[in-house]
């Protein structure tokens, strides 16, 4: 179990000039080493680092004094295109 987990290190802090990093933390956390490099390639195509994810995640935390999301071990079942496009023009009406 040990060998599938990686090492994810990385400075919490979004590139900017190092007057800002000050006040930055160095954050270790062990990860699933296969959800780390799945995470990687979207992250990729967002132009965001694994530390940039972090402290958008930490930032919304902080913001909303909860999580982001939803934790549950009952998800419910998630929408179909129809089904979304139906919800959002029962919402919002057809523009």
């Amino acid at each position: 179990m040990v060998a599938d987990l990686s090492i994810f290190e990385h400075n919490l802090v979004m590139k900017t000039d190092s007057a800002q990093n000050a006040g930055s933390t160095l954050f270790r956390a062990r990860v699933d080493a296969a959800h780390l490099e799945k995470a990687r390639r979207v992250l990729d195509r967002l132009g965001m680092t694994p530390g940039d994810a972090v402290n958008v995640f930490f930032a919304q935390v902080a913001l909303r004094k909860d999580l982001p999301f939803v934790v549950t071990a009952n998800p419910q079942r998630l929408q179909s295109e129809q089904e979304q496009a139906k919800a959002w023009d029962n919402a919002l009406g057809e523009y």
